[in-house]
C-alpha cells in the first residue's frame, strides 16, 4: 500500500494507488508524483514536470500574456502615482506633480506655491508611494504562502501575521517594551513570527489539514486582535487610544519618505530573493518530496522564505497598519494572466498589488472628504466578495 504525497501538515490517508497527475501545477497545487514510495524511481519524471513548468513561462503563448502583463504593468503603476496625487480637493495637474518632481531633482522648476508643493512633495507623493510598495510586498507575502502551504486561502492577514505584528508593534509604542532597544519594526517582527509559529502549532495539533490550517489562522488573528484591544484599553490615555485603532484599522495618513525607503529596501529585497528562488517555489507546488527529490533543500528553504514573508508583513504593518485582503486576492489574478509560474507570477503580483493600493488608498482618503476611510476598511469592502468567490472555487 502506497500513500500519495501531501502537505506535510495534512494526515496521510492510505488507500489504493492513487492516479498520476502529470504537468504543470493548477492554483491548488496537486502533487506531480503519485506517491512517496516510488519518488525516488520517479525523481525523473518530478525534473521533467518542473522542466515543463519552467518552459511554460518562456513559451510563445506565455510570453505572449505575461509579457505584456509585466511591460504595460509598470507603466499602469507610473500612470497611477502621477493621477492619484492630482485626486483631492487641491486643484493639481500631472503636469504640475511632474513639474515639483522635477524642481526637487534640480532638473527644472515649478510655478506652483510653496504650499501646493509642499502638498505634493510631503504629503501625496510619499503616501501615493508608500501605498504602492505595501501593495506590492502584502501581493508578493500571498503568494509565498500560498506556494508554500499549497492552500489557495493563504495570506498574512487571514494566517494571524498581520495581527501578531500589530500585536508587537502596539506594545512598544503604548507600553514601551524594549523602546529604546528594538524599534517599532522589530516589535512588529516578534509578534508576526510568535503569531505565526502558533499557527503552525495549532494547525499540527488539530491534525494538519489544510482547512486546520486557516482555522488556526483565524484562531490566532482573533487572540492576538484581543490582545491588542487589551493592551489599548489598559494602558493607553485616550488620544493613544484613537490614534492606535485607526491605524490598527489600516492607514497611511502619516506616511514619510522614511517610511517609503524603508519598505520599499524591504520589499524589493524581498521580491528579488524571490525571484532569484522562483524555481523552489515552483518546485513546492509539487509537494515536498517532489522537491526534496529535486535538490532542495527543503526545511531550510521553507524556513527561509516564511521568515522573508514574516519580515515584509512586519515592516508593512508597522508603517501602515494591519491592512487585509491584499495577499489573498491579488495573486489568483495574477495567476489567472501570467499562469503559475513564478518567474512572472512574482512580479505580476507586485505590479498589481502596487496598482490595487494606490487606488484603494485614493478613493479612502476622498470618497468621504473630509473624512478618510481607513484602508484597511476599504480593502476588506473590495476583498471580501473575491474572499467568498475564492472558497467556491475552492470548493469546486
Amino acid at each position: 500500500m502506497t500513500s500519495r504525497t501531501r502537505n506535510p501538515l495534512q494526515p496521510k490517508r492510505h488507500s489504493g494507488r492513487p492516479k498520476r497527475h502529470p504537468g504543470r501545477p493548477t492554483w491548488r497545487g496537486r502533487d506531480a508524483s503519485s506517491d512517496a514510495s516510488d519518488l525516488s524511481g520517479d525523481a525523473g519524471d518530478a525534473s521533467a514536470d518542473v522542466r515543463d513548468l519552467s518552459a511554460d513561462v518562456p513559451d510563445a503563448s506565455a510570453i505572449g500574456a505575461g509579457g505584456v502583463v509585466l511591460i504595460l504593468a509598470p507603466l499602469v503603476v507610473l500612470a497611477s502615482v502621477a493621477g492619484a496625487i492630482t485626486v483631492g480637493p487641491s486643484d493639481l495637474s500631472v503636469a504640475d506633480v511632474y513639474g515639483v518632481v522635477a524642481d526637487r531633482a534640480g532638473l527644472g522648476s515649478s510655478d506652483l506655491t510653496l504650499l501646493q508643493q509642499s502638498i505634493v512633495w510631503d504629503l501625496r507623493l510619499p503616501r501615493t508611494l508608500l501605498a504602492g510598495i505595501c501593495g506590492a510586498g502584502l501581493a508578493i507575502c500571498g503568494v509565498i504562502l500560498q506556494s508554500l502551504l499549497r492552500n489557495p486561502l493563504a495570506d498574512p492577514f487571514v494566517l494571524g501575521i498581520s495581527s501578531g505584528a500589530s500585536t508587537g508593534a502596539v506594545s512598544i509604542v503604548v507600553l514601551g517594551v524594549g523602546a529604546g532597544a528594538i524599534g517599532l519594526s522589530t516589535g512588529a517582527f516578534a509578534g508576526a513570527l510568535v503569531s505565526f509559529a502558533l499557527v503552525l502549532l495549532l494547525a499540527s495539533l488539530a491534525g494538519g489539514t489544510t482547512d486546520r490550517l486557516v482555522l488556526a489562522g483565524i484562531a490566532a488573528t482573533q487572540l492576538f486582535s484581543a490582545l491588542t484591544s487589551f493592551i489599548v484599553f489598559t494602558a493607553a490615555d485616550a488620544e493613544q487610544t484613537r490614534g492606535v485603532l485607526f491605524w490598527l484599522l489600516g492607514s497611511l495618513s502619516s506616511a514619510s519618505w522614511t517610511d517609503v525607503l524603508v519598505c520599499g529596501v524591504i520589499v524589493l529585497g524581498g521580491l528579488l530573493c524571490c525571484v532569484a528562488g522562483a524555481g523552489w517555489l515552483d518546485a513546492f507546488a509539487f509537494g515536498n518530496d517532489a522537491a526534496a527529490s529535486l535538490g532542495v533543500d527543503v526545511g531550510r528553504i521553507r524556513a527561509v522564505l516564511l521568515v522573508l514573508t514574516a519580515l515584509m508583513t512586519a515592516v508593512i504593518v508597522s508603517t501602515s497598519g494591519a491592512i487585509g485582503f491584499v495577499g489573498l486576492v491579488l495573486p489568483h489574478l495574477a495567476r489567472a494572466l501570467v499562469g503559475p509560474g513564478h518567474r512572472l507570477l512574482l512580479p505580476a503580483t507586485a505590479l498589481l498589488g502596487a496598482i490595487f493600493l494606490i487606488w484603494v488608498d485614493t478613493a479612502a482618503r476622498t470618497v468621504i472628504d473630509p473624512e478618510e476611510l481607513p484602508v484597511g476598511v476599504a480593502t476588506a469592502l473590495v476583498g471580501v466578495p473575491a474572499f467568498a468567490l475564492v472558497l467556491m472555487r475552492a470548493r469546486r
